[in-house]
């Protein structure tokens, strides 16, 4: 064989060997994304399924309610017992409205999210959060202070949902503060984000609460549903945004938020 036919020869093996290295590689991809199509599918079909579940127990749950409420007004204050079995109604009554609000934080956050976005100031948004959420942190000995940006902050949101998710970063951030602090919300922008700046002078995290702290479920404090982070955070991916952390114990939390200026 000549030193052409031999060059021809290796040209197209190569070639072959290429077109099968590729074949094996689109085979591959097509088969994971198979399997996530499957996942998702899987997934949607789960998030219908409880859903409908979370709405079939309100429905028996209502009635559970109601019915206490009426044990009680029957119960006569002269019934020798009239103390213990208050006390007992009122454990079941807290026990229930703690049920139900578990229930409508969980439809919340497994709904379906559909953004109204609109071009909004978030020097304003975090101005009227600050009024409303003021009387609280004045019960729990915090001092609240809003950092305004020099110019108007505007970026296309749905601002319901972002005060909603900015909200639940100051719930957080109260509860931290047991021995009261400083609560700091701040607006900025830079090259091609909308910031929001949530700072508390609280308890801090260790690095293991920190990357578990927007899981669902997932909550440090007593009584806490463990979905107020993971709604904030999904909030906050369905505007494109992204919602991070930087923690340490004993030096507070500080969450930012960063908006795509679209």
């Amino acid at each position: 064989m000549n030193s052409l036919s031999a060059w021809v020869l290796s040209g197209w093996i190569l070639s072959l060997l290429a077109t099968a290295v590729v074949a094996v590689l689109f085979y591959r991809r097509q088969m994971a994304l198979q399997r996530r199509t499957r996942h998702a599918e899987r997934l949607a079909e789960l998030g219908t399924l409880t859903g409908g579940l979370a709405h079939e127990i309100k429905n028996p749950l209502s009635t559970v309610q109601l019915n206490l409420q009426l044990l009680r007004e029957d119960l006569p204050e002269d019934h020798p017992s009239f103390s213990r079995l208050s006390s007992r109604l009122n454990t079941v009554q807290q026990e229930t409205a703690r049920l139900r609000e578990i229930l409508d934080d969980f439809l919340r956050y497994a709904g379906r999210i559909e953004l109204d976005r609109r071009e909004t100031d978030l020097n304003e948004l975090l101005g009227e959060l600050v009024d409303f959420y003021s009387p609280q942190t004045q019960v729990s000995r915090v001092q609240l202070r809003l950092n305004r940006f020099g110019s108007p902050v505007n970026v296309a949101v749905d601002a319901k949902l972002i005060k909603q998710a900015v909200l639940n970063l100051m719930i957080n951030a109260t509860h931290a503060m047991t021995n009261g602090g400083e609560l700091i919300l701040a607006a900025s922008l830079d090259a091609k984000s909308a910031v929001i700046d949530v700072i508390d002078t609280g308890s801090g995290m260790t690095p293991e609460a920190v990357s578990h702290i927007f899981q669902a479920y997932y909550s440090t404090k007593r009584g806490g549903t463990g979905l107020g982070l993971a709604m904030a955070k999904r909030i906050i991916d369905e505007h494109q945004g992204e919602l991070t952390v930087r923690s340490e114990p004993g030096k507070g939390s500080h969450f930012q938020i960063r908006l795509p200026m679209v």
